[in-house]
């Protein structure tokens, strides 16, 4: 199984919160691995202004492709961190050359474009990078997107946290989530280590999920161009919640619906009866076999918990204002938040949601037998 850890905070944390939690939960996970999501970035990335942040992984070659590349665009350094690293790794890291994350201005060609626009450009961008890197093999673009840095990389979570020196300030976060282990359902491929992201939509998961090959089919062939990779079976969670708030346009509520709907017979007295019977037939070919305990964040920077039928992947989420955080066990919520009341700690059973909205007042619990909001 992997272990997962997700903290958010009013003020930034280091990277090393979630590498220490993880670390207490070692004895759940091979140490094959580790994958980190940075979102509500701290100093100097909180001032960039929106400013899409590239992170990945290059080669000296792939470096210079990645520089025509997008001087052809128009695009122009804001700031960058480039993380250059001893010559010689710890046992089970890969040699690289460099960890790069850079800040861009804006093409100025790009002046007057609506969100919904810009937001489609800089994905298309993400996905010619990555098509460039496999190509040469030189480049591993793991996110093209403001306010976000993600970091992946094969080995002990402790000792690839040291040998990046993760506890410099400038990856400091309001947001952190971060699995430990490589997939190891497949051959090891960072693209298939956890977190996924899709324009500002992010996911990790502890399971399995068997009705892998009908969902991904499916994704594929609903005409959005972001449906692609699937090196994980877990990726399409990320893709079913980005599928759920931007083409349905519906909320987090209803994220367990689509993927664990109820039986007919409990919607027949439902409250949102007529819509949920709807949402059943139009996307029964979403539906999970799980297990799956799912950990992610919105674009609105809630953070979120959902559990499938079967719950056999642990989770509970506790805090107190202004810090919460959520674990695949006690332990690291324990090393994270240890202050914390822990009588309100909570475990959602299978027709929970539990989030944390981006104000970070109290940890919100919706059920499946709860009235549904039309709109997110």
């Amino acid at each position: 199984m992997c272990r997962l850890f997700a903290v958010t905070s009013e003020t930034p944390l280091s990277p090393m919160t979630a590498i220490h939690a993880l670390d207490v939960m070692k004895e759940g996970h091979d140490g094959s691995g580790v994958g980190l999501f940075l979102s509500g970035l701290g100093d100097p990335f909180d001032q960039l202004d929106g400013a899409p942040i590239l992170s990945g992984i290059f080669t000296s070659d792939g470096l210079k492709r990645l520089d025509y590349f997008m001087m052809d665009l128009g695009f122009i350094t804001k700031y960058k961190l480039a993380i250059k690293v001893p010559k010689d790794p710890p046992p089970g890291i890969p040699k690289r050359d460099i960890y790069l994350v850079r800040a861009y201005e804006y093409p100025e060609t790009w002046e007057g474009l609506d969100e919904s626009e810009i937001h489609e450009r800089l994905m298309l961008i993400r996905l010619q990078m990555q098509q460039m890197g496999k190509e040469k093999n030189d480049m591993i673009i793991f996110s093209f997107w403001p306010d976000v840095i993600m970091i992946k990389e094969v080995g002990d979570p402790i000792e690839m946290a040291e040998y990046l020196q993760l506890d410099r300030k400038e990856l400091q976060a309001r947001i952190i989530l971060a699995q430990g282990r490589q997939n190891t359902n497949y051959a090891i491929n960072l693209y298939a280590c956890h977190p996924f992201f899709l324009q500002g939509v992010v996911t990790m998961t502890n399971g399995e999920n068997t009705a892998f090959i009908p969902i991904k089919e499916y994704l594929m062939s609903r005409g959005d161009p972001g449906y692609v990779g699937y090196q994980s079976d877990s990726e399409v969670f990320t893709h079913i919640l980005h599928f759920t708030l931007n083409h349905l346009e519906l909320g987090i509520e209803a994220f367990k619906h689509v993927i664990t709907p109820l039986r007919d017979e409990a919607l027949d007295n439902h409250p949102s009866s007529v819509l949920l019977k709807e949402l059943k037939h139009t996307c029964r070919r979403f539906i999970v076999d799980g297990p799956n305990c799912v950990i992610g964040c919105l674009p609105d920077k809630t953070l979120f918990l959902v559990q499938d039928r079967k719950k056999l992947r642990p989770g509970v989420v506790g805090g107190r204002p202004g810090l919460y955080a959520i674990s695949s066990e006690m332990c690291g919520l324990d090393v994270a938040i240890g202050d914390r009341d822990k009588s309100k700690d909570f475990q959602p059973m299978y027709l929970d949601t539990a989030f944390i909205r981006a104000d970070r007042k109290e940890v919100t619990v919706c059920r499946q037998t709860d009235q549904l909001p039309l709109l997110h």
